[in-house]
């Protein structure tokens, strides 16, 4: 049986971005409780080798959209210092 996802990560990340925060919000945001829970719990299944193929791939969302959020608040923090290239 499908185990199923609580919610898209990217969903809620593109529905943070279409309220259009704040520089300061962008910086401060951190993902829902559910889903940092999620990602503990996906971490662990990782660390006993007992990730299943659907699992890793939402794992592998998971890794990309902390990339997608990283990059943003850098170069979010970037522009506010005024360095941006």
């Amino acid at each position: 049986m499908k185990e199923a996802q609580v919610r898209d990560v990217f969903a809620v990340i593109t529905d943070f971005l279409a309220e259009d925060p704040t520089d300061e919000e962008l910086l401060a945001y951190k993902l829902p409780e559910d889903l940092q829970e999620r990602v503990s719990h996906l971490l662990y299944l990782n660390r006993e080798s007992e990730l299943t193929c659907e699992q890793r791939h939402e794992l592998d969302d998971y890794m990309r959209a902390n990339r997608m959020i990283s990059t943003l608040k850098i170069r979010t923090e970037l522009r506010m210092r005024g360095l941006e290239a």
